[in-house]
């Protein structure tokens, strides 16, 4: 039998979490003054007139770096509850990491080998 009561933590959380962000963009767009002009419409390039047009299409490079950048970053944020918890753990959860590591390690070689990752 599935006890729904059980569960009624978690839908409190789930409401809450829910709420508050959304309360957040009603109040910030009822109370934010609205002054659109042709200022306000304009792109900012640090205080320098804008040349050209601001929808520039930027290289397909730029997108793969970040992308790697991420998911180097995910896997660090993943590893580290692992490596507080090594001593308790055991070989097979070693090897497992191991694995979890190598894929990341391996797909980069490959992007490497296809020239994905050439800044030229």
């Amino acid at each position: 039998m599935f006890l729904l009561h059980e569960y009624d933590i978690f839908w409190a959380f789930l409401i809450i979490s829910s709420v508050i962000p959304i309360l957040a963009f009603v109040i910030s767009g009822v109370l934010a003054p609205v002054s659109e002009g042709p200022e306000k419409l304009s792109s900012y390039e640090s205080g320098i007139e804008p040349i050209g047009d601001a929808w520039l299409q930027f290289r397909i490079r730029y997108y793969m770096f970040a992308l790697v950048f991420v998911v180097f970053d995910v896997e660090t944020v993943f590893l580290y509850p692992w490596a507080m918890s090594f001593d308790v753990l055991g070989v097979s959860v070693f090897i497992e990491a191991l694995i979890f590591v190598l894929i990341p390690i391996v797909g980069s070689v490959y992007a490497w080998r296809k020239g994905a990752l050439e800044w030229s």
